[in-house]
């Protein structure tokens, strides 16, 4: 009989951890597919070059970085002045991503960016830090 009850514990523990690890990686997706949807959003603003929604994914103190650790520019108002400018000069702008990893509240996507000034293109890649379902940091590594 003790054995039967040990053999029913250990058959319910295993069937509530693997429950539990089920809902640890249905939240850890969820977060990564609010992640991707965000960043979609961010993309197709830059693409259209419409500042007020491109804006809108972004923390209020956002911080943009050279990789791997050099501050170019922190705040909204950094990223009105910035991308304002630069939608306005670069009416050809697009952005396409060429790859892109995911993991948890992290977004890298490797860009092509063409449309620049004077017909010139770029790649870059672009790593995305998630908070509260906004973009909070953004590091950039480019040739």
């Amino acid at each position: 009989m003790k054995n039967l009850i040990l053999i029913a514990l250990l058959s319910f523990s295993t069937v509530a951890l693997a429950q539990t690890k089920s809902n640890t990686n249905s939240e850890v997706k969820s977060i990564e597919s609010l992640g991707i949807a965000l960043v979609d959003e961010q993309l197709a603003a830059y693409n259209t070059r419409d500042l007020e929604a491109f804006l809108s994914t972004y923390s209020d103190d956002i911080k943009i970085y050279s990789f791997p650790n050099k501050l170019s520019g922190e705040g909204k108002d950094y990223m009105t002045k910035v991308y304002g400018k630069f939608f306005k000069e670069t009416p050809n702008l697009h952005c396409e991503i060429v790859n892109r990893t995911v993991l948890g509240n992290t977004i890298i996507d490797h860009e092509k960016v063409t449309g620049l000034t004077g017909g010139a293109s770029m790649e870059a890649i672009a790593i995305y830090k998630l908070k509260d379902n906004k973009i909070s940091e953004v590091y950039f590594i480019s040739k």
